[in-house]
């Protein structure tokens, strides 16, 4: 995770500041989630676990993220099926991402503190979406809800990631 955020704050250094003296008010988290592309979090992630699974940002808005994940010999466990650690990865990512937009507007960091996933049908080839929405977004806990569907939207899993956000040490 801290490789991915040191790269994220790399890529971002170009961006303007949050808050400047040519504007004069703060800007909103959902200003600093449209300041990050899809292009931008798909490059930073090439070299990660996210780049090792496929996994590719979709959609990128405040509190709500996408991304699709194909189903392939590097998702798939020994049955052929889709892995569910491969599931939990790409609903850990949507989850952890959101509140680490969220928080980085505020100068702050976020850091997940639990997952629940539930798997609920099979999947052997093609891809899969994972559907981030978050659900409380407190000053130090943000919970998520993400779905993942398959290409005719039907469920294959349900999780719930808590994130604590916390105040970034000097």
């Amino acid at each position: 995770g801290g490789f991915f955020f040191a790269r994220l704050r790399s890529a971002t250094s170009h961006l303007p500041p949050l808050t400047s003296h040519l504007i004069p008010f703060t800007l909103s988290p959902i200003t600093y989630l449209r300041l990050m592309s899809l292009d931008d979090a798909n490059n930073l992630s090439s070299s990660t676990l996210l780049g090792a699974l496929g996994i590719e940002f979709t959609h990128i808005a405040e509190g709500h993220i996408e991304a699709t994940m194909p189903v392939d010999h590097r998702t798939q466990q020994p049955y052929g099926l889709l892995h569910g650690g491969a599931s939990a990865a790409l609903a850990e990512t949507l989850g952890s991402y959101g509140s680490h937009l969220l928080a980085q507007a505020k100068g702050g960091i976020a850091v997940g503190v639990e997952l629940n996933i539930n798997h609920v049908k099979s999947k052997r080839n093609g891809s899969v979406t994972g559907i981030a929405k978050i659900l409380h977004q407190g000053r130090s806990i943000h919970i998520w809800n993400i779905d993942i569907v398959d290409e005719e939207k039907q469920l294959i899993a349900s999780s719930r990631l808590t994130v604590m956000v916390k105040e970034k040490k000097a």
